[in-house]
């Protein structure tokens, strides 16, 4: 018997083959394995077994998985990790604003997955602050009340506006946010296709808190969006 208290993954995927190929990985690697078939049956199981974490594929039967993702951002915060098609740029990114995590295109290995896995439960603990006033992640702290931000114990002078990007991506540390999202927050709820902005915020952010170019702490997701992780080459090397 699997003893209740290892992480539970709830793998969810139309395809019997990638749920016994991703269920066995997992099990391997000490996690307590929760399948589904169908958006309704995981619907069900984050409900009565609730999960640390969410696979989840976007090509179901029954209910899309954008919608599977929505239903489950209404009661949970649970870190969810999306498989999209290749090239489906569109569906990762409607998957992300509806509160997805992260994504793993398919093809993928079964190594990547378990680093984004990894990640993810890491990030779930790094995003409860013990102090609601200052966010950290990694060497990075912002102090909210006071609109100050050191990297490595170095301060930081920033803009407005590039603090208010750093802030939103540091709420959610790890999590992939998308252009939309972060315009909508820092901008304004008019704002969503501007994606030159958060191209020039970025390069700003990049150059006054990444001084190793081979480590960001500040992540591209072409095409998709951005991310704050502790160290670039910390969790990609497990990738």
């Amino acid at each position: 018997m699997t003893p209740p208290n290892l992480p539970c993954v709830l793998v969810v995927d139309d395809e019997p083959a990638i749920l016994r190929a991703v269920g066995a990985g997992l099990e391997a690697r000490g996690y307590r394995v929760v399948t589904a078939a169908d958006g309704t049956s995981a619907l069900a199981a984050v409900k009565d077994d609730p999960p640390d974490v969410i696979v989840l594929d976007l090509g179901l039967p029954d209910v899309d998985g954008v919608d599977v993702c929505r239903q489950i951002r209404r009661s949970s915060s649970v870190p969810v990790i999306v498989l999209s098609a290749e090239g489906s740029d569109s569906r990762k990114i409607a998957a992300l604003d509806e509160g997805a995590d992260d994504y793993v295109t398919k093809p993928f290995s079964m190594p990547e997955l378990l680093a984004r896995v990894r990640v993810a439960l890491r990030h779930r603990e790094q995003a409860k602050p013990e102090n609601a006033d200052v966010l950290v992640v990694g060497d990075v702290h912002i102090d909210l009340a006071h609109h100050r931000v050191t990297v490595a114990g170095q301060v930081l002078d920033l803009t407005p506006k590039e603090f208010g990007f750093l802030v939103v991506l540091a709420r959610q540390p790890g999590r992939v946010l998308t252009h939309r999202t972060i315009l909508q927050e820092v901008w304004g709820p008019e704002y969503g296709t501007e994606t030159q902005y958060l191209r020039v915020y970025a390069s700003q952010l990049r150059k006054k808190m990444d001084e190793d170019a081979a480590r960001p702490r500040l992540i591209t997701e072409p095409g998709v969006g951005y991310r704050l992780v502790s160290r670039e080459s910390d969790e990609a090397s497990t990738w």
